[in-house]
């Protein structure tokens, strides 16, 4: 090799090295920031626990699920209610949190549209309440859904070596927490989705199953097979959840790439024809006088721009909003306002 190629060559080498170091590193500081910074709930110190009863329950609304059981009831204040259950999906106890509408009531003899609000990983149900959510949607006739979906979940059933079995986080939140929702919890049928980070992905995957009229991604992982992201992908389960093998997810993304493209938004973009779509990410990069940028970021704005692409080339209609910024609440509490109009409107819940 002559000395100019031998030089790229290492050049592009310590490029990639650095890269793969970074997103180490990024997934390590958010898993500390985590456990040592945990969410506050909001209002202050909650109401007693209490078990969950059976309230009354309209004969027209759909017969409770089975494979799930609520466990308590959580009043954390007026408007958020926690629910704890139990889930055969996930052979498993979990959280959801509802921010719940002025007058709402679960036998108040009517229901209300629903937001699904998806964290992103090495979060759980309390992610989105660092946001704004509450003030923007205090006004709206919307129960706000915001369900645990695993440290490195992904909004999927696990392929776990192509034997399957929990966890099924899609099964969990699709055919038992939608279903327990509307036959107990007074929600209706007009849904709406969005997410940031892995709850992106998320959003993007479940409002392809034709559950949801619109769905929002921010910074989401909406193209998993892209190069960098995948590897991103790899790397953040292994960082973010210690003894966890990543090929249980999705398998390997060579052996079973079908596996992967069935979680990949990208490659489901056409099952989204006939939602209302938002994408949106910043760019990553540093910002006056940094030294680094968000590699993160950079690589939710490479699958961003390429998932708008392809929905585009689609003829799918789709809002996007490309900016300067990086990988945190700051950028998605903004991005949230942005699209909530939209995604208000699009379920009788708008202004």
């Amino acid at each position: 090799m002559a000395p100019g190629s031998r030089l790229r060559a290492l050049l592009v080498g310590a490029v990639v090295l650095t890269g793969l170091f970074v997103l180490v590193v990024a997934a390590a500081i958010a898993l500390i920031t985590h456990q040592r910074a945990p969410v506050a709930e909001p209002g202050g110190a909650a109401a007693p626990t209490a078990p969950a009863t059976e309230g009354p329950r309209d004969s027209g609304r759909p017969e409770p699920p089975e494979g799930v059981e609520v466990l308590r009831e959580r009043r954390i204040d007026g408007r958020t209610l926690d629910l704890t259950l139990r889930s055969a999906a996930l052979a498993d106890v979990t959280t959801v949190r509802l921010l719940l509408p002025e007058g709402w009531s679960p036998a108040a003899g009517r229901t209300w549209p629903t937001l699904w609000l998806l964290h992103g990983g090495l979060d759980d149900h309390r992610g989105w309440s660092r946001s704004d959510v509450g003030k923007l949607t205090a006004d709206a006739p919307v129960i706000v859904v915001m369900p645990d979906g695993g440290r490195c979940g992904s909004y999927s059933d696990w392929h776990n070596g192509g034997q399957g079995g929990p966890p099924r986080w899609a099964t969990h939140h699709l055919k038992e927490l939608l279903p327990l929702l509307e036959s107990r919890y007074a929600a209706g049928g007009e849904r709406a989705i969005a997410g940031y980070s892995m709850g992106g992905q998320g959003a993007m995957l479940y409002a392809a199953t034709g559950r949801f009229k619109a769905a929002a991604s921010f910074s989401g992982a909406v193209h998993t097979l892209l190069p960098g992201v995948d590897i991103a992908v790899m790397i953040g389960t292994t960082a973010g959840c210690p003894g966890t093998d990543w090929k249980r997810i999705w398998g390997d993304p060579r052996a079973d790439r079908e596996v992967w493209e069935e979680h990949d938004p990208y490659h489901q973009a056409g099952r989204l024809r006939g939602v209302r779509l938002y994408v949106a990410s910043g760019d990553g990069r540093p910002g006056q006088g940094e030294l680094f940028g968000d590699v993160t970021e950079e690589l939710a704005h490479k699958a961003g721009t390429a998932f708008a692409g392809r929905l585009k080339e689609l003829g799918i209609p789709v809002e996007t909003h490309f900016y300067r910024g990086k990988h945190n609440m700051t950028y998605w509490n903004k991005e949230l306002r942005r699209a909530l109009p939209l995604l208000l409107s699009e379920i009788g819940a708008g202004g």
